[in-house]
């Protein structure tokens, strides 16, 4: 394993950090401030981010093959990180936001060449939103073979009825279309019953019943989290994705890159709030000495580094191990970061927090925001004890 950068990866990373500094970081505040007014919309000046982001040759930097920048999961790891020390903003501004990626990965990995011309190619240039709806409030969707809407084959047509909520994307004005998870074949095998199918933004029958907040935040960066019922909702059979019955296997492809791109970025989050701890305990006293010095503060700067390290090589191994043998043969490594990162994180930004007294949890600084997006990524993409419970069985077999 050789996690050097190389000369692309580095003169990238050199970009980035440019238009990080230049660029995201100063419009920070007017963002907030904007996305204050403009409800679940993305605030306007993100146009003019995306722009100069897509002007500076940093667009879809995610995706791998000839309809992305054509980078590794390793390669991609560094730029992911640098794009989490802001996630709100320089995500979307490079076109690499969840939930559209994972859709548009989908779409390029199972779509038919109708879907990704409709569909994928106006999200690759940013022009629309989309959205991912597979949780739903009535089962426990932690186990995918529970999802109960269903996608019932009427002739030329599929009729898809359910509720489903934390439709990560669809509370977007610019959301166009959906990602639905359902069932077609309740008497399948567990693992067959389920497919995926897109529906229209639009389509009569769907109903848009809230907006779902997450630790009091709107989450709008990912376009908003919906509840939605659908009701005897119509599509042509051709916006069924890949075939009826591979919804789980669809939904595992997604989840893979999903998951170790949130890990990236949580680790960029984790740099800012370490950097942020350092900067505010140097320049505040208490009991005659500056906060740094106090034996518990150091501990506390001493043990995020230690796990930002740790955490790097977990994330860049996986990320190796992903590019070389695939996401199955990665299967273990990517539940062990997912278990990991956000875990340790979310403490480092405690501590953060803490070292910032009652500015931490104030709107005056981002880490608020930044814990409460690490504190929902241990449900997010499958909760912590689903991907213990999985990892644990891989050791066991071993033995068994």
């Amino acid at each position: 394993m050789d996690f050097a950068f190389d000369a692309e990866t580095e003169e990238l990373r050199e970009r980035l950090l440019g238009f990080m500094d230049e660029c995201v970081y100063p419009a920070e505040e007017a963002f907030e401030a904007q996305a204050a007014e403009s409800g679940w919309a993305v605030p306007p000046l993100m146009e003019d981010l995306k722009e100069e982001a897509r002007r500076r040759g940093l667009w879809n930097l995610f995706l791998p093959g000839e309809h992305g920048a054509g980078l590794t999961n390793l390669r991609y790891a560094p730029l992911a990180e640098i794009m989490g020390r802001s996630p709100r903003i320089a995500p979307t501004a490079t076109n690499c936001a969840a939930p559209d990626t994972g859709n548009m990965e989908v779409l390029s990995m199972f779509g038919s060449e109708w879907q990704r011309k409709e569909w994928l190619e106006p999200l690759l240039r940013g022009e629309i939103r989309s959205a991912f709806a597979m949780t739903e409030p009535d089962t426990a969707s932690s186990d995918a073979t529970n999802i109960a809407l269903s996608i019932v084959r009427d002739g030329s047509e599929y009729v898809v009825n359910g509720r489903k909520w934390f439709a990560s994307g669809a509370m977007n004005p610019n959301c166009r279309i959906l990602i639905v998870m359902g069932k077609t074949d309740p008497e399948a095998s567990s693992h067959r019953q389920q497919s995926m199918i897109l529906i229209p933004r639009d389509t009569p029958g769907m109903h848009v019943k809230r907006g779902m907040h997450v630790f009091g935040y709107s989450d709008s960066d990912h376009g908003g989290h919906a509840e939605i019922v659908f009701e005897d909702v119509r599509v042509p059979v051709g916006n069924l994705i890949g075939e009826e019955g591979g919804g789980f296997a669809i939904a595992q492809a997604r989840l893979g890159p999903g998951r170790i791109h949130h890990c990236m970025r949580l680790i960029g989050m984790a740099e800012r709030a370490v950097e942020m701890m350092c900067v505010r305990t140097l320049s505040r006293n208490a009991f005659g000495k500056p906060i740094a010095q106090q034996g518990v503060v150091q501990d506390w700067i001493a043990e995020s580094r230690v796990r930002i390290e740790q955490l790097r090589l977990l994330v860049l191994k996986t990320a190796w191990l992903m590019d070389t043998v695939g996401n199955r043969g990665a299967h273990a490594e990517i539940q062990a970061i997912k278990i990991a990162t956000p875990r340790d994180v979310e403490w480092i930004l405690d501590k953060a927090i803490q070292s910032h007294g009652a500015g931490g949890v104030s709107q005056d600084f981002p880490l608020a925001g930044l814990w409460a997006g690490a504190r929902s990524l241990r449900l997010a993409d499958g909760p912590d004890e689903v991907h213990k419970r999985s990892l644990a069985y891989r050791e066991l077999k071993k033995h068994m």
